[in-house]
């Protein structure tokens, strides 16, 4: 037979509705007494009926998360294990499930989306991205679910609380860095111009070269979704110009590992015929070859302050909506070098 809370109060010596004050960390009982009665309820084995707890307090203690892809090739993208590992972190803390959306296409994950809050099967969900067209966002401001999104929102910003990095600003850095270096022809590969990460990466690369009086060239921007092909693709393109860049500034970790890849069957040697700056600082800029220089977007500390924000909107639906910026840091390795 499972213990239960009289069985915890009659060994504690306490009524039952403390053992249940003690339970919700009730700030009007003593530090003595959760001692004592937490005492006893390990000694007993006792365990917390999570479902009745929740029932009762009309929360699910979970989180929706809704991802960028599709799961599976989510699990491909270095920032998605990153971001989920840091929303997790705090989700343990205050006792928080996490559920994701599962379809393959937009349209399955939006109806995923409209199924979890209409089933009240989530207190709230963290949208990982921003992007033009997007249905999630509008339907969960529409619906009043507290909701968090990661990635300044593009519509609606004064209605959202959202996490991000100053990504205009860390690409204007990345860009300067090279041309600091001596490299005046740079070229920018970004992933897909519809989310926002990636437009506002473009943004500062823009705004660097024109600081500099650096002539902007559109065959010198280019859009890359990890694919090997296509990268080998981009390589020949960018290397057959009259004026080939001699340094790139890469949107995100993976495209850059493409493009090491794509260039060095060209025979093209990073850093010595062409410089890498990327961004992300995931395991693999580590581990390449060369080890890449990067934008570190701290995308643990995306996550676990995207919860941190969510759960407080959960706990005090009254709290106003905020945007939290987490800073970007260059970590230089060997893939850029002085011209």
């Amino acid at each position: 037979m499972s213990v239960t809370i009289r069985d915890v109060a009659k060994a504690a010596n306490v009524a039952p509705s403390t053992v249940s004050r003690v339970i919700s960390d009730s700030p009007h009982i003593s530090d003595k007494t959760k001692r004592k009665v937490q005492k006893v309820m390990e000694e007993l084995g006792y365990h917390l009926n999570y479902n009745a707890r929740n029932l009762a307090q009309q929360s699910t203690k979970t989180i929706g998360i809704v991802v960028k892809h599709s799961t599976q090739a989510s699990m491909y993208n270095t920032f998605f294990p990153e971001v989920i590992a840091g929303i997790s972190a705090l989700c343990s803390k205050f006792d928080f499930s996490i559920s994701l959306t599962t379809g393959e296409s937009e349209e399955e994950i939006y109806n995923d989306t409209v199924k979890m809050v209409r089933g009240k099967k989530v207190d709230g969900m963290i949208v990982l991205y921003s992007k033009e067209d997007d249905k999630v966002v509008p339907y969960l401001v529409e619906s009043n679910i507290p909701f968090v999104v990661i990635g300044k929102p593009v519509h609606s910003q004064g209605q959202i609380t959202y996490v991000d990095n100053d990504n205009v600003q860390a690409a204007k850095e990345a860009t300067t860095y090279l041309f600091d270096l001596g490299h005046k022809d740079i070229a920018f590969i970004g992933e897909d111009n519809q989310f926002e990460v990636d437009e506002a990466r473009l943004n500062g690369y823009l705004s660097a070269l024109n600081e500099k009086n650096i002539p902007i060239k559109e065959e010198y921007i280019k859009n890359l979704k990890f694919d090997a092909e296509e990268g080998r693709k981009i390589a020949g393109e960018l290397l057959d110009l009259v004026e080939p860049p001699t340094a790139l500034v890469v949107a995100n970790d993976l495209n850059a590992l493409v493009m090491l890849t794509a260039l060095s069957e060209k025979n093209i040697r990073v850093p010595y015929d062409m410089s890498i700056i990327c961004f992300n600082n995931s395991v693999l800029t580590q581990v390449s070859n060369p080890p890449l220089t990067t934008m570190d977007t701290h995308i643990f500390q995306l996550g676990h302050e995207s919860a941190s924000c969510l759960i407080e909107l959960i706990n005090e639906p009254s709290t106003f909506n905020k945007s939290i910026i987490v800073p970007t840091l260059m970590i230089e390795r060997q893939s850029c070098k002085q011209m």
